[in-house]
């Protein structure tokens, strides 16, 4: 995602900066968030394992909702809609692939 933000332009036509900031940020983002909620299956107890990281990707989802609100100045409520109806999406898409294995 890194590599693919910094490709996108220079900055001179979104004005977000540096090809090597956007990606940097971009990257570093992606990487702590794809570490964030993995890190409680190094719990030995499952169940303690789930109920941490369903914690943990909640937050992040509240995070993700607060950075939208204050650098892409979108209104709160709207991005707390959007990232609670996507996070619905992604739960149910979750639970049916797991049903279905």
């Amino acid at each position: 995602m890194g590599l693919a933000e910094g490709l996108t332009d220079d900055g001179s036509v979104t004005g977000r900066g540096s090809p090597w900031s956007r990606g940097s940020i971009t990257g570093a983002g992606t990487a702590i968030g794809g570490m964030l909620h993995t890190f409680p299956f190094l719990i030995p107890n499952l169940t303690v394992a789930l109920h941490t990281a369903y914690i943990v990707v909640g937050l992040e989802l509240l995070a993700i909702a607060y950075i939208r609100y204050r650098f892409m100045k979108t209104p709160l409520i709207k991005t707390i809609i959007q990232v609670i109806v996507g996070g619905a999406i992604v739960l149910a898409i979750g639970l049916y692939l797991g049903d279905a294995g």
